[in-house]
């Protein structure tokens, strides 16, 4: 019981975000996970289709 009054002291202390900071931080992370998504996804192209120009040089 000792411990869940501690929790409670401490969750009174927090300071919340206001719903528009929520919602800023919200679609800043969207954003970033979609821009880092396509960076990814078209480094992964570029590398498979090297790696993959190679091999056939080879072969």
């Amino acid at each position: 019981m000792k411990y869940l009054k501690g929790v409670a002291a401490e969750m009174k202390k927090v300071t919340w975000p206001s719903a528009r900071d929520t919602n800023k931080f919200t679609w800043t992370v969207l954003f970033m996970v979609l821009i880092l998504s396509l960076y990814f996804a078209l480094t992964d192209f570029v590398f498979g289709n090297v790696i993959d120009w190679f091999i056939r040089l080879g072969a």
